[in-house]
C-alpha cells in the first residue's frame, strides 16, 4: 500500500513538472520572438544607418569609392602584387572611381607603403589610394589563437571587418586576402556589393584528408595526428567550419581564384560556379624577359669545360655543374613554405656532391623572401639555427625584404629556382623562376603540378619532387645536364610563362569585375 502511495506521489510530481514546463513554452516562446524581433530592427537601423552614411560620402567625393580589404597591404608577397595590379587596372579604367584600402599596418604612412610596392614590384599607381589604417590586426594573427586556429582568426576578421566598415562604407568591397567572413558583414549590413580574389581556401577537402589520415604538418600537430579521439574531433571541427565558410563566401557577386587546384575547393565549398573564374595572379615576366638566356655564354662554357676536361685527363663529361651555382627559393618565411625541407634537401645535395671540383664550394643555397611581423622573423633565426645545426651555414643566404632589382639580379644568376610548399595554391614566385631563366624545381601538388610546371608544345618546363630525397636527387639531376639541355628547358619555361604576365591578369580581372564596376557609375 505504501509503495502504491509513493507511486501515486511520484506521478503527480512529474506531471506537476510537465505542466510547469508548458506553461513557460508559450511565454518563452514569445519571448525569443520579440528578442528576434528587436535584433532584426537593430540590424535594419544599422543597415539604413550606414548606407546613409554611404550616400552621404558619395554625394560629398562625388562619386563611387572602391575599398579593398588587406590588413598585411605592407608586406612582399604575391598577395600583394595581386592588390596594387588590381589597383592599377581598375584606376586606368575607371577615372572617376575613388579608391580606397583597408590596412592593419602600424608605424608606416601610406606614402611609405606605396614606395615599398613600387621596390618590391616595380608597380607605381597612377592617381592617389587612400589608406584606412586598422587597429585591431592581431584579431587575425595565428599567434592570438594557439587552439582553434581557423575559427579564431575568421571571427577575428569579422571583428577586424567591423571596425574596416564603422571607418569608411564603400560601394564595392574586395576581400583580396582571403577573409570571407567579412563579405557577409559588408553586404547585409553595409548593403555594399562585394567581390572577391581567393588565393587559398581557408579550409579545404586536402586539410580534411591530412586530418584523417593523421599525418602530422604545419597546420595538423604532432599530438594530434597521433590521437585517433583527437583526430576525429578535429575531423568534425573542420566540417563544421567548412560549412560555416562554405555559407561565408557565397555571398560573393563576384569570385575570382587564381588557380586550377583553388578553383576545385573554392567550387566545392562555396558552391557558385556562375559567378566564379579562374584569375590568374600577375607575375612580373616582362621585366625577367628582357634578360637573354645568354645561349652563347653557356656553349662557350660547356666547350670551355671540355678542353679543360681533356687537359686534365678527366673520364668525368665536362657539364655545367662545374660552374657556381646557385639555388634560390623566393617565398614569405611561412611556416607553410617549408624552408626547412629545402635547407635539409640542400644539405642532402651537398652529401651527393662531394667536395671535388663542381661540388659543395661550387654550391649556393639563397632564400629570398619577406617577414611580415615577429612570428616570421623568429622563424628565420630557426632557420639560421638549423642551418648550423647540419653544418651548411657558410652555404646559406637568407636575403629579407630585398627590392626588386636585387631580387631580379638573383633570379638571373641562378641555376635552380627552389619551391617547396605543400599544395601551394599558385606560386608567383615559380612564374617568376621561369621566367628569369632558372630552372624550376617545384612541389608536386597544388598550382605548380597542375597549370606551370606543366609541358609546353610538348617540352618540358621544369622539374616536380615531394621529398628531401627526391629534391637532391632532382637537384643533381638538373646540375648534371650539359648546358644545352638545360637551355632547351628555359626556353620551354620561358615561353610558357607569358600566359601570367601583368597584361593578361589586367585582362581577366577587369573582365571579371565588370559586372560590378558598371553598376557603380550609373
Amino acid at each position: 500500500m505504501a509503495g502504491h502511495d509513493h507511486h501515486h506521489n511520484l506521478s503527480l510530481c512529474f506531471c506537476d513538472l510537465m505542466r510547469l514546463l508548458w506553461s513557460l513554452v508559450v511565454p518563452c516562446a514569445y519571448l525569443s520572438l520579440l528578442l528576434t524581433l528587436l535584433l532584426l530592427l537593430l540590424l535594419l537601423g544599422l543597415r539604413m544607418w550606414l548606407q546613409g552614411r554611404q550616400k552621404a560620402r558619395r554625394a560629398q567625393d562625388g562619386g563611387p569609392a572602391v575599398a579593398f580589404f588587406h590588413p598585411y597591404c605592407n608586406a612582399g608577397g604575391g598577395g600583394e602584387r595581386v592588390l596594387w595590379c588590381s589597383l592599377r587596372a581598375l584606376m586606368h579604367r575607371y577615372p572617376g572611381v575613388s579608391f580606397v584600402v583597408y590596412t592593419g599596418d602600424q608605424g608606416v604612412t601610406g606614402e611609405q607603403i606605396l614606395e615599398g610596392a613600387s621596390q618590391r614590384f616595380n608597380i607605381t599607381l597612377p592617381r592617389p589610394v587612400t589608406f584606412i589604417f586598422l587597429h585591431h590586426r592581431t584579431l587575425v594573427e595565428a599567434t592570438s589563437y594557439p587552439h582553434f586556429t581557423l575559427l579564431g582568426q575568421s571571427a577575428g576578421s569579422m571583428f577586424l571587418g567591423w571596425e574596416a566598415l564603422m571607418a569608411f562604407v564603400p560601394d564595392l568591397y574586395v576581400d583580396s586576402m582571403g577573409y570571407a567572413f567579412t563579405l557577409p558583414i559588408f553586404r547585409y549590413l553595409g548593403g555594399c556589393k562585394v567581390a572577391s580574389y581567393v588565393h587559398y581556401p581557408t579550409v579545404s577537402t586536402d586539410m580534411l584528408s591530412v586530418v584523417r589520415e593523421r599525418n602530422p604538418r604545419f597546420n595538423n600537430a604532432d599530438f594530434i595526428s597521433r590521437n585517433p579521439v583527437l583526430s576525429a574531433v578535429k575531423v568534425v571541427y573542420y566540417c563544421c567550419f567548412a560549412l560555416l565558410y562554405g555559407l561565408a563566401g557565397s555571398c560573393s557577386d563576384v569570385i575570382m581564384v587564381n588557380s586550377t587546384w583553388t578553383l576545385g575547393h573554392i567550387l566545392a565549398l562555396w558552391r557558385s560556379p556562375s559567378r566564379t573564374s579562374i584569375v590568374y595572379p600577375p607575375c612580373d615576366v616582362r621585366a625577367f624577359l628582357d634578360v637573354p638566356l645568354d645561349e652563347e655564354d653557356e656553349e662557350e662554357m660547356e666547350e670551355g669545360w671540355e678542353e679543360l676536361g681533356r687537359e686534365l685527363g678527366s673520364e668525368e663529361e665536362a657539364g655545367g655543374d662545374r660552374k657556381c651555382h646557385s639555388i634560390v627559393s623566393v617565398g614569405q618565411f611561412r611556416p607553410e613554405k617549408d624552408h626547412r625541407l629545402q635547407i635539409r634537401a640542400f644539405r642532402k645535395l651537398l652529401d651527393r656532391r662531394g667536395e671535388g671540383p663542381g661540388g659543395r664550394e661550387s654550391l649556393r643555397l639563397v632564400l629570398i623572401g619577406g617577414c611580415r611581423n615577429q612570428e616570421d622573423e623568429e622563424r628565420v633565426l630557426m632557420l639560421r639555427g638549423l642551418c648550423q645545426e647540419l653544418a651548411v651555414e657558410d652555404r646559406v643566404d637568407f636575403k629579407l625584404n630585398v627590392p626588386f632589382e636585387e631580387l631580379k639580379r638573383e633570379l638571373v644568376d641562378a641555376t635552380i629556382g627552389l619551391h617547396t610548399m605543400w599544395n601551394e595554391h599558385f606560386g608567383i614566385g615559380v612564374v617568376e623562376c621561369m621566367a628569369a631563366g632558372t630552372i624550376v624545381l617545384a612541389h608536386k601538388s597544388g598550382g605548380p603540378k597542375l597549370d606551370i610546371v606543366v609541358p609546353y608544345e610538348d617540352g618540358q618546363t621544369g622539374f616536380l619532387a615531394d621529398s628531401e630525397d627526391s629534391y637532391a636527387a632532382a637537384m643533381e639531376t638538373i646540375l648534371t645536364l650539359s648546358p644545352a639541355a638545360r637551355l632547351e628547358i628555359r626556353r620551354n619555361a620561358r615561353r610558357s610563362v607569358e600566359r601570367f604576365s601583368d597584361q593578361e591578369f589586367e585582362v581577366c580581372f577587369l573582365a571579371a569585375m565588370e559586372s560590378l564596376m558598371s553598376k557603380l557609375e550609373r
